[in-house]
C-alpha cells in the first residue's frame, strides 16, 4: 500500500478537514476530472440500470445477474413491509414538521420498533423499507390520503412512484423514470461528504444503524448540503420569471452578471472536489432533453449551463465554474410533475441512505480485518486566543 504523508499546518485548522484522508471508502470515489464512480464504474455506465442492480453492485461489488442477484432481490422484497405499529407512529407525528425532520423521527421509530442491532441486517432492512417510509411521510405531510399498499415486486422505485400521491402528476411513466434516475445518481458520493461522514462517526460509538442514519439525515438537511437542489430550483424559477420563456442566452448572461455585481448568489455552480461539470449533471441534462424537451425549465437550465461558466471563469479565484448536480436535478424533478421542492431533500435522503448504510457496514464490520474503525476522536488544539 502506498504511504501517504500529509503535513498539518496552522492554516489547515478550522477548515472542516477538507482534503485530509481519515479512512477508506470501498464503494465510490469522486475524480476531479472524471466525476463520480461506484467502485470501478463511472456513473454514466450505471445510470441506465434498475435501482436493484446498482444497490446490489454497491453491496457486493459486482454487476453479475445470476442467482446471487435474484436472491438479493427476493431478500429486499421480503424485508420491505413496514409494520402497522411503525406506520401508525409516523402518522401520529405532526404534519407541521419539516419532511426531513419527519424522516429523522421515522428512522428512530423504525430502529426502536424493528431494529435488530446487527449492522448488515439493518442495512438491508432500512434499504428495503425506505420507499414505504418516505412515501408515507410525503402523503402524510402533503395531506394526500392513505398510502397505497407497498408492492416491492414492482421494482424499487416503480413501487415508490406508485405509493406517492401528488395531485399534479400527468405522466406516471415519466415520473417513474425521473425518480429512477434521481435515485441511482444519488446513492453514494465518496466517504467524506458531510452526511456520510457524520453517519459513520456516530456509528463509531456503536450507535445503531438507524440512529446513525438519523444523524446523517440531519446533516443532509442543512442548506449547505442536501437542500442545495431546492435552492437551485428557486433560483432557476427566479431567472425564468425575470427573463421570460422567450429568453435568449444573452439575456440570461446579463442577469447573471447583474446578480454578481449586486453581490447576489448564483446557485448551482462549483464543487468541493470536481474541476469539470458534474457527471451526474451531464446525465440529467441529457435526460431532460429526452423526457421534457419543451419544458421551460429545460431551456433556462441550458442557458445557465452555457452562460454561467463563461461569466464565472472571468473570476480567477473560482476553481470550478461548472454546473454541479444540484443545478439541474431539482428542475428535472419539477418538470416530471413532482414540483414539490420541500420534498427534494427527502428524495435525496431516500437515495443516499443506501451508500451511507453500506459504508457503515464496512467501518463497523469489515475494516481492520473485522475489528472495525475505532470511535472517531480527532484532535483539537486548545487556543485561548483564537488565531485570526
Amino acid at each position: 500500500m502506498t504511504k501517504i504523508i500529509f503535513e498539518v499546518t496552522e492554516e489547515n485548522l478550522d477548515t472542516g478537514l477538507r482534503g485530509y484522508p481519515v479512512g477508506h471508502c470501498l464503494t465510490s470515489r469522486v475524480d476531479p476530472m472524471l466525476g463520480l464512480y461506484y467502485y470501478d464504474k463511472p456513473i454514466r455506465d450505471l445510470a441506465h440500470l434498475q435501482p436493484e442492480e446498482v444497490i446490489y453492485f454497491l453491496m457486493e461489488g459486482e454487476l453479475k445477474k445470476g442467482e446471487g442477484f435474484e436472491s438479493f432481490c427476493r431478500e429486499l422484497h421480503k424485508r420491505a413491509p413496514v409494520s402497522k405499529k411503525v406506520i401508525d407512529a409516523i402518522l401520529a407525528l405532526p404534519k407541521e414538521m419539516h419532511p426531513m425532520h419527519l424522516f429523522v423521527s421515522s428512522l428512530v421509530i423504525l430502529g426502536a420498533l424493528e431494529g435488530t442491532g446487527d449492522y448488515p441486517e439493518d442495512c438491508l432492512n432500512i434499504i428495503a423499507k425506505a420507499p414505504e417510509i418516505v412515501a408515507t411521510i410525503i402523503n402524510h405531510h402533503g395531506g394526500w390520503g392513505k398510502t397505497p399498499k407497498s408492492q416491492p415486486e414492482l421494482g424499487y422505485m416503480k413501487n415508490f412512484a406508485a405509493m406517492i400521491r401528488p395531485p399534479s402528476i400527468k405522466d406516471p411513466k415519466k415520473l417513474e423514470e425521473a425518480l429512477r434516475l434521481f435515485n441511482i445518481l444519488h446513492y453514494d458520493h465518496g466517504g467524506g461528504n458531510l452526511s456520510t461522514f457524520v453517519g459513520k462517526a456516530v456509528a463509531s460509538s456503536l450507535e445503531s444503524m438507524y440512529g446513525s442514519l438519523a444523524s446523517a439525515m440531519c446533516a443532509l438537511n442543512g442548506p449547505r448540503h442536501g437542500r442545495a437542489n431546492q435552492d437551485c430550483l428557486v433560483f432557476l424559477q427566479e431567472v425564468l420569471h425575470a427573463v421570460g420563456e422567450n429568453a435568449t442566452g444573452d439575456t440570461v448572461e446579463e442577469l447573471i452578471r447583474n446578480r454578481l455585481l449586486n453581490k447576489e448568489l448564483v446557485f448551482g455552480f462549483g464543487h468541493a472536489v470536481l474541476r469539470v461539470e458534474d457527471s451526474r449533471a451531464t446525465i440529467f441534462y441529457e435526460a431532460f432533453e429526452k423526457l421534457f424537451p419543451n419544458h421551460p425549465y429545460r431551456k433556462i437550465a441550458n442557458f445557465l449551463r452555457e452562460r454561467g461558466p463563461k461569466v464565472l471563469k472571468e473570476n480567477p479565484k473560482i476553481q470550478n465554474p461548472y454546473p454541479n448536480v444540484d443545478a439541474v436535478s431539482g428542475a428535472f424533478l419539477a418538470a416530471s410533475g413532482f414540483d414539490y421542492p420541500y420534498y427534494f431533500t427527502l428524495l435525496f435522503g431516500l437515495s443516499r441512505i443506501v451508500g451511507i448504510a453500506r459504508q457503515i457496514v464496512y467501518e463497523r464490520c469489515e475494516a481492520r480485518e473485522g475489528k472495525g474503525v475505532p470511535i472517531y476522536r480527532p484532535k483539537y488544539i486548545y487556543a485561548p486566543h483564537i488565531p485570526k
